[in-house]
């Protein structure tokens, strides 16, 4: 006889007036009296294995610089990606570094010239466009379809861009903010129409570890030897474990080209990694995933919250549910409160969400709203905004 594995015990947010003494973004850019549901910061604590291996360090005066070349980092992460993804990545192919934008923005200043297009798939993480900028290149939009059900890639519109020039696809993987999971098939498909045109996939996983119950993440450079060979993946343990400040994240290769592009990166790319961000991404990913179960389950929890409230007091809201991460991508367009109705919720609510335009084109109407807080918070964001569109 077997038994149903017992479901985890839900993290719990810090109270409000804890969450007002941190001084990061998410809490020191707006007054005390608005929600602030806009940055992707949670307001869980610290897993206990992360905030006692920090202490710890902080207890040596152990806070001097990084040794990236034996961190341990590289063989934590692969360690997690065998036992969750069944992905066994080759640490003497990573690289660490800071985070996942430098990750893309130096792999591109390698991939592209000045001037070459790079495809990105709006609506999509604001500094996707930035970062192909800051390398030289220029944006190629090829938006996500959406049959107004559900969003998916536009493989037909990936494959005409490459063909009229474009170099290579700039993915998120899952998507943020709409929380798309692409699947296996749809990735290998992907890598077949990056390989026929000679050009590159650079794959954002940071919302990887946070995908939902019952979705299967599957990590690029699985998906076929194409995707091996032309392929780079940005990981990091800063979105799953808030650990966003410390300031670590990963190169992942799995082919000679770009194994030898990474590898031979500038010392100074790996030296810049965070020391305190390596110890908490290391914790988090060989001690820390009881938290992390935890963390995913409340988030699905607040997920049921904010429908429900939705459905209850703000119904020409429209939501469709994530597959991953803790953003929620909030139709506003019927409430009449223009193309950047997150504005709009800041001056009448004091709720503050992040601007949808801001996404591209198809953020037009629309606003993400950050849930990994307490159900309460929820239910107030909501009341507020539907005060607001009375």
């Amino acid at each position: 006889m077997t038994t149903s594995p017992k479901p985890a015990q839900r993290t719990v947010a810090d109270p409000l007036d804890v969450l007002h003494t941190r001084t990061s973004v998410k809490w020191s850019l707006y007054p005390a009296d608005v929600l602030p549901m806009f940055v992707a910061e949670m307001d869980f604590p610290l897993a206990p294995e992360i905030r006692a291996a920090l202490a710890e360090t902080i207890s040596r005066s152990d806070t001097g610089y990084a040794n990236a070349l034996s961190s341990g980092l590289p063989e934590a992460f692969s360690a997690y990606a065998t036992e969750v993804w069944g992905w066994a990545p080759d640490p003497s192919l990573m690289r660490t570094t800071t985070d996942v934008s430098v990750v893309i923005v130096e792999s591109l200043r390698r991939l592209v010239r000045p001037g070459e297009r790079v495809i990105i798939n709006p609506p999509v993480y604001p500094p996707f466009y930035d970062l192909v900028e800051e390398a030289g290149g220029v944006v190629d939009e090829v938006p996500l379809l959406d049959d107004g059900e559900s969003f998916s890639l536009d493989l037909a519109g990936i494959d005409t861009a490459l063909r009229g020039g474009a170099r290579g696809v700039l993915l998120c993987n899952p998507h943020n903010p709409v929380g798309l999971v692409p699947s296996r098939e749809v990735l290998t498909e992907l890598s077949r129409i990056v390989a026929k045109h000679g050009g590159f996939t650079l794959s954002d996983e940071i919302h990887a570890p946070l995908v939902h119950t019952g979705v299967e993440f599957t990590p690029y450079l699985t998906v076929s030897e194409e995707a091996r060979a032309h392929g780079i993946a940005a990981e990091s343990a800063s979105k799953a474990f808030n650990l966003a400040g410390l300031k670590s994240a990963l190169f992942v290769t799995a082919g000679d080209v770009m194994s030898r592009m990474v590898t031979g990166l500038p010392d100074e790319v790996s030296f810049r990694t965070g020391h305190l961000g390596i110890i908490a991404a290391r914790t988090g990913f060989t001690e820390s995933r009881g938290w992390l179960a935890g963390t995913i389950a409340a988030i699905e929890h607040n997920l049921s919250v904010l429908e429900s409230a939705l459905a209850d007091q703000l119904p020409a809201a429209r939501l469709r549910r994530p597959q991953a991460s803790y953003l929620a991508w909030l139709d506003l367009t019927e409430l009449g409160w223009g193309d950047d109705p997150a504005a709009v919720a800041l001056e009448r609510a004091k709720v503050a969400l992040h601007h949808g335009p801001a996404f591209g084109a198809p953020g037009t109407g629309h606003a993400r709203m950050n849930i990994a807080c307490a159900p309460d918070t929820i239910t107030e964001a909501v009341t507020r905004l539907a005060r607001a569109a009375v």
